[in-house]
């Protein structure tokens, strides 16, 4: 007979339903896990974005160009990367203050949302508009006709507010009790 992992008991002496139920159970828990651990990822991603170009630490920003030097984090990518049908409107923002604080303060609330796994709708739904925003800044796509890393981070960025990600390795569970969010649901 075979020989289940779960304690060494085999299929013959446990119920077929108990059996199921141990293997859907951890699957659904590594499935959790998977999905909070992609969360963190992304939400470092942001993050990390925000404090490379707020402090230039030399990855994509120099530090001469920092934006506590008064360097913009969006000339470089809007005034110099943008290409295809919405190239004008691109560069026209590039540098503009009010871009650079909505790109900024985009980046950080992402990230620190992910990160922490509270507001993961609105979260989502910033990210995803933003990585959106990113993606049509560049089109065509250097590597296919229409799809590129952008559009997937976007679509993972909803799964995982939908799949209530921050509930695992995240204060998510916690954030969707308190009074604030009992009232307004969206914030979850």
């Amino acid at each position: 007979m075979a020989t289940i992992a779960h304690g060494g008991a085999s299929a013959g002496s446990r119920p077929a339903s108990a059996v199921k139920a141990v293997a859907g159970t951890s699957a659904a828990t590594v499935a959790r896990y998977v999905f909070a651990g992609v969360r963190i990822a992304l939400g470092w991603v942001f993050l990390w974005a925000f404090l490379d170009k707020l402090f230039g630490l030399g990855h994509d920003t120099t530090g001469k160009a920092a934006w506590i030097n008064g360097g913009s984090p969006t000339s470089g990518f809007l005034g110099h990367a943008a290409a295809g049908p919405f190239k004008g409107v691109y560069n026209d923002m590039a540098g503009a203050a009010w871009a650079d604080w909505l790109f900024m303060i985009g980046l950080l609330g992402i990230g620190v949302a992910l990160i922490l796994g509270i507001g993961l709708r609105i979260a989502a739904a910033a990210g995803a508009l933003l990585l959106v925003l990113m993606w049509s800044a560049v089109l065509p796509p250097a590597n296919n006709p229409f799809m590129d890393d952008h559009l997937i981070y976007a679509g993972t960025l909803v799964g995982l507010a939908l799949a209530q990600a921050g509930d695992t390795i995240g204060l998510g569970r916690w954030w969707g009790r308190t009074a604030l969010v009992e009232r307004a649901s969206w914030l979850r």
